[in-house]
């Protein structure tokens, strides 16, 4: 690590400490040239996953989208932002551990539908007619049939 003083590259680690919730870690140094200190701070790098979209452009995996898309399905619906949020970071906790760094947008509404359907039936209908795109009331009425046949 380059001293920030002095520019030798050659420091000591005196303290780490998780910084941000874990998601870092904070390391005072120590120039082995000039003996100051300075902090430095070490994240994870992640990949970025591109979904691969119907018309097969591609796009850079956007969490805040998805979260619209869930609260929009969840409008009205008793439903905490917080579920929300922990069915989204779920949902790309799996995309990353899938090690799949294109994922189609296929698997992303799959996903979604897995998690709302046991969460608010309700929002699960609202999201698969607009995911799977019903071109009339036989297809939405056999999603509902389907719905009722598991729960039984």
């Amino acid at each position: 690590m380059k001293c920030p003083f002095c520019g030798y590259t050659e420091s000591k680690v005196v303290d780490s400490r998780p910084a941000e919730d874990g998601e870092k870690i904070r390391r005072r140094r120590e120039c082995l040239k000039c003996s100051r200190r300075f902090t430095t701070y070490e994240v994870i790098e992640t990949i970025p996953i591109m979904v691969i979209k119907k018309d097969k452009s591609r796009e850079a995996f956007d969490r805040n989208k998805l979260l619209r898309g869930l609260v929009r399905a969840c409008e009205k619906r008793p439903v905490s932002v917080e579920l929300l949020d922990s069915m989204v970071e779920e949902i790309e906790a799996d995309l990353q551990n899938s090690l799949q760094r294109e994922v189609p947008s296929s698997k992303i509404g799959e996903l979604v539908m897995e998690k709302l359907k046991s969460v608010d039936e309700v929002a699960y209908v609202r999201f698969a007619s607009v995911y799977r795109q019903f071109g009339d009331i036989n297809s939405f009425m056999q999603e509902l049939k389907t719905l009722l046949g598991n729960k039984k």
